[in-house]
């Protein structure tokens, strides 16, 4: 039996949580801004976007950095990032240089291997492991559907097929488990923006459960996740981040939390529902929608919404020809016209199609239009989601580079100090991306 000092993590301990199973608690006093705790990924795996802006070893984002000689597609700051990668890349060199172009497991069969390669390396518990191991992650696999059963035999296939040499495999019972627990308990690295960086695996902060009210906020440092208080915690009190995007109303976001994660949530603000009313607000008009016309028109943003999501990144999609990132323009004003009859400008799904256009635009490098949805957007978001919202902070950032862009220094200035002082309390004031976001103010 492990001991009890194994079960507890500076202030904090794990503890079995009410009606949620295993969580993590405060055993002291943390204030805003204070980091609780930070843990390195047990594996990561940057996405391929971002190969040669980022380190494939730590995820710094650099200029010149060096490629693997094989493959010529991994890119390190050093010698030594190159070397204390080498266990993990040597999995994807050999193949990607066998398969070219046709190389293209997804990043979740990327990370697997990657997992699967640290097992047998490194079996015994690792600095990731301190309150709860890999191999302890919940699979939640009685409850997938035939789909999600098929996506995950998809990439079992991909796996066997993209990585041989360097991986032993266990059965196939076994790897659909595998599976199963990295879709629950995975992370996605996000830098300032909150643009997509990779994919990887953080145990310890996988033991903290959901809340739309959460008292923490998870950020990264290259590979390591920080975990900060957003609220004041208390003694006792349980430790709650977000798994999801707070902006939607309380049916969106359960219905999230049950397909991702296989439960709903009971916390205050899933049980009031009070800021449902202003996030699905409604055009005052002298003669108002009926509520079956509202009712439709949520319906007609969901699905519209839904498309969005499985599109994942349009970039990617977008990268090949000019017409496709035209059409989704489109799409996303012909959205807005239709729902702009129904709902005000702040209502949450008119909030999300301006944020698809806003990304449309900056892809395109419109900075005009990307600065018009932007300035549409950064009010509405400051009341929706909570405060030291990283959403908030990366709107903030967006416009004031924007700003910067266009000659306008003054309400540049003005947008990326209230980005930092959002970032101070969820990043901490020693992250680089603020100083990186100050030394933007001085050379401006």
């Amino acid at each position: 039996m492990r001991s009890e000092a194994a079960e507890q993590l500076g202030g904090l301990e794990k503890f079995a949580s009410p009606g949620k199973g295993r969580g993590l608690r405060a055993r002291r006093r943390f204030g805003v801004g204070e980091l609780l705790f930070s843990c390195p990924a047990y594996a990561a795996v940057l996405t391929v976007s971002e190969r040669g802006s980022h380190c494939d070893g730590c995820f710094a984002r650099k200029e010149g950095l060096s490629k693997c000689g094989r493959c010529k597609q991994a890119f390190y700051c050093n010698v030594e990032c190159q070397k204390e990668d080498w266990p993990m890349h040597k999995l994807e060199c050999a193949s990607m240089c066998a398969f070219g172009q046709n190389w293209q497991p997804s990043e979740t069969v990327r990370l697997t291997a990657r997992i699967l390669a640290k097992q047998k390396i490194h079996p015994e518990r690792t600095e990731s492991e301190k309150l709860l191991a890999v191999k302890e992650f919940e699979s939640h696999l009685d409850k997938l559907d035939n789909e999600k059963r098929e996506l995950i035999q998809n990439d079992i296939a991909a796996l066997h097929h993209f990585y041989s040499k360097h991986l032993d495999y266990p059965d196939n019972a076994a790897l659909v488990v595998l599976f199963a627990q990295v879709n629950c308990n995975g992370f996605t690295i996000e830098d300032e923006e909150l643009s997509h960086l990779g994919s990887a695996i953080f145990p310890d902060v996988a033991l903290m459960n959901h809340s739309c009210c959460p008292n923490v906020i998870v950020t990264y440092k290259g590979t390591l996740a920080e975990v900060r208080a957003v609220k004041e915690i208390e003694p006792g009190e349980e430790i709650f981040s977000s798994y999801i995007d707070l902006l939607y109303p309380t049916e969106d976001r359960n219905d999230r939390l049950r397909d991702s994660y296989f439960f709903s949530c009971d916390c205050r603000e899933c049980v009031t529902k009070e800021k449902d009313k202003e996030k699905l607000e409604i055009c005052k008009l002298n003669d108002p929608p009926s509520a079956e016309t509202v009712k439709g028109m949520i319906q007609y943003a969901r699905n519209v919404i839904e498309e969005f999501r499985r599109a994942k990144h349009y970039k990617y999609i977008l990268c090949l020809t000019l017409t496709p990132l035209v059409e989704l323009l489109e799409i996303c004003e012909l959205s807005l016209d239709k729902m702009g009859a129904v709902f005000e400008d702040s209502n949450v799904y008119m909030l999300h199609m301006m944020y698809q256009a806003m990304g449309v635009c900056l892809y395109e490098q419109d900075w005009e239009g990307a600065l018009r949805y932007g300035q549409k957007i950064i009010r509405p978001y400051s009341k929706h989601y909570p405060s030291y919202s990283l959403n908030v902070a990366s709107m903030w950032l967006k416009l004031g580079r924007l700003y910067m862009a266009l000659k306008n220094r003054t309400a540049g200035v003005k947008a990326l100090k209230r980005a930092i002082a959002i970032m101070e309390v969820a990043h901490g004031k020693d992250h680089p991306y603020i100083s990186e976001i100050k030394k933007e103010l001085e050379d401006h």
